[in-house]
């Protein structure tokens, strides 16, 4: 967009006429004034090219995906919210996931905080993904039983720590 126009768009009653003069038409009380000013092709372009590298350097993120909740539960469909399991249950992280388009990042890591035999906060395991709105539902299985101890469950969206979950196992 060039200078001209954006100029044009921010003051009220401003019109470009060519590519070199802008005309600016404002009323006070002795009636309408005119102001013609013209400005050169070198400023116009600089300008322009100035613009267009401030906004590619800011890396604007319209995205308004956001978590509207989290939550651990013992079944699948995240029915029943827990905070304890026991060491043979698999849990279940459920993700409320709103206003993202389906190029939406979200990650799961799973971390042992205070575990029996584990080393503190140690990541047990990580999940991620590429998804869009909805209820989105993390599950962590283990051939053993769990440790007793307790857990916690970070939940990232677009690589930034937006979420965590604690539960505990007894």
């Amino acid at each position: 967009m060039s200078f001209l126009l954006m100029l044009s768009l921010m003051i009220p009653k401003t019109r470009i006429i060519g590519t070199r003069r802008v005309v600016v038409h404002s009323t006070n009380k002795e009636g309408t004034i005119t102001m013609t000013t013209r400005v050169s092709k070198p400023f116009v372009l600089a300008a322009a090219f100035a613009l267009t590298l401030f906004i590619l350097a800011c890396g604007f993120n319209v995205s308004t995906a956001n978590i509207a909740d989290a939550w651990m539960a013992t079944d699948e469909s995240g029915s029943t919210r827990a905070t304890s399991y026991g060491p043979s249950d698999t849990f279940y992280a459920i993700v409320d996931l709103r206003n993202a388009p389906d190029t939406t990042n979200l990650k799961a890591v799973w971390i042992a905080v205070n575990v029996e035999g584990a080393s503190a906060n140690q990541v047990i395991n990580e999940t991620s993904g590429t998804m869009g709105s909805g209820l989105l539902h993390f599950k962590l299985t283990n051939d053993g039983f769990w440790p007793n101890g307790q857990y916690k469950v970070d939940i990232y969206l677009n690589d930034k720590l937006d979420k965590t979950v604690t539960f505990e196992v007894r």
